[in-house]
């Protein structure tokens, strides 16, 4: 078998690390557009023009990213890729205009689209025995720092002074130094897997089965924008509701996933308990749909309570689906391929997400509540297809997953941590 984390301590460093660079994320998320319009007094227009093709940009470091961290090691690629995320985050304090703006946000999103694929491999090392529940732990601190770190930056928007955005913006720099410390002294350095013959640096792109479900788990990706992005909007525009609606359909969607995600993500191990998690996610998310679509349809005193009870709803969708992302994105990945698997596995889910807004706004607003009960049956036929996918994957493994590999048999042994 695979030497996997050095027992609960690698499992709880990384935790740690991933925690405090989510901290830094919420910080910087939650004011990013403010700061570039108010402070560096860039147009709307031009920040939205850069993040765009930064997004774009950054996809391509994926599969090569990955690629490196299962040839060198996953935390070497990952610290080098925080450290750069370091230098890119304190310099957006000294842009001055778009051109500047837009290469620093390249790079950026570059050395995140690293720090992704590498970190995906690193998560599968340190996994041990219980992997399933080892993800759906962290998942919750993750959850929990973004929500830290969002009550953060609350703070400073409403200071709303170029220096308390600075201070956001160098914060979330250091939570990256922060993180690349806490995994130099405490996240073992895993030595590379041996691979075998056939490994190509682009195999990935020819696992169809593996490509089939990226795709499908990039399309339901959707979901995730539909609570931050198209409920907000449409409850403002379209219903009665008081406006602490909006916080409180963030406060529910957070809470709930920071509540039972480790209970419920515990139990999808398998592929094939991964395929009929996403079945089980697209049904709620069927629901979920048509009640959001609802709350344009009832008194101003009852949409708050309707959309509320819609997004416990989706946010239990929401866990079941990000539990079959984590078992079908690592499980049907080949041990000694895991970082260029999950370069591929970030690429498309950064490119659903970047499609998202165009989307949801441009479609579903569009038609209205017949856009939210389509977009529910889009979810739907989605998740459905989540077995039958699934179960084509096992069946073109060289060996099912979760057995004893070749490169498993090696016992490959791990370096340790450089101190």
């Amino acid at each position: 078998m695979i030497r996997r984390g050095t027992g609960t301590g690698a499992q709880r460093a990384l935790i740690a690390a991933s925690f405090v660079s989510r901290v830094g994320n919420g910080l910087f998320n939650t004011a990013a557009i403010l700061y570039f319009t108010l402070v560096v007094h860039l147009p709307a227009t031009q920040v939205g023009a850069g993040l765009t093709i930064a997004g774009l940009c950054g996809l391509a470091a994926g599969i090569p990213a990955g690629n490196l961290a299962d040839r060198y090691g996953p935390r070497t690629v990952w610290l080098t890729a925080l450290a750069v995320q370091a230098v890119t985050m304190a310099a957006f304090v000294l842009i001055d205009g778009w051109l500047a703006f837009a290469l620093v946000a390249t790079l950026d999103r570059l050395a995140a689209t690293a720090a992704g694929a590498a970190g995906g491999a690193l998560i599968a090392r340190v996994g041990g025995e219980r992997p399933a529940a080892f993800r759906a732990r962290l998942r919750t601190f993750v959850n929990l720092g973004v929500v830290a770190g969002t009550l953060g930056a609350a703070v400073a928007i409403q200071l709303d002074t170029r220096a308390a955005y600075t201070a956001l913006i160098l914060a979330n720099a250091a939570s990256f130094a922060g993180a690349g410390l806490i995994a130099f002294l405490a996240v073992p350095n895993y030595r590379p897997l041996p691979r075998p013959a056939e490994h190509r640096r682009w195999s990935v792109l020819a696992d169809r089965p593996y490509v089939s479900f990226v795709a499908m788990y990039s399309a339901i990706g959707l979901q995730y924008q539909t609570v931050s992005l198209l409920l907000p909007i449409w409850l403002s525009a379209h219903t009665d509701a008081p406006r602490w609606t909006v916080a409180a359909v963030y406060a529910t969607n957070s809470g709930v996933c920071a509540l039972l995600q480790s209970r419920l993500g515990a139990g999808v191990e398998t592929p094939r308990q991964g395929g009929r998690a996403f079945r089980l996610a697209g049904l709620l998310f069927l629901v979920s749909c048509p009640l959001m679509a609802l709350t344009a349809e009832v008194p101003a005193w009852v949409a708050p309570v309707l959309a509320v009870l819609a997004v416990c709803v989706h946010s239990v969708g929401e866990m079941w689906e990000s539990s079959a992302g984590y078992a079908l994105g690592f499980g049907l990945a080949p041990d000694h391929a895991q970082g260029q698997y999950q370069g591929l596995f970030g690429i498309g889910f950064d490119a659903g997400q970047a499609l998202a807004p165009v989307i949801l706004t441009g479609v579903v607003l569009t038609l209205g509540s017949s856009g939210w009960l389509l977009l529910g049956a889009f979810f739907a036929a989605l998740g459905a297809a989540g077995p039958p996918v699934a179960a084509w994957a096992e069946r073109t493994r060289p060996t099912a997953p979760g057995s004893e590999t070749a490169a498993e048999a090696t016992g490959a042994p791990l370096l340790e941590a450089d101190r």
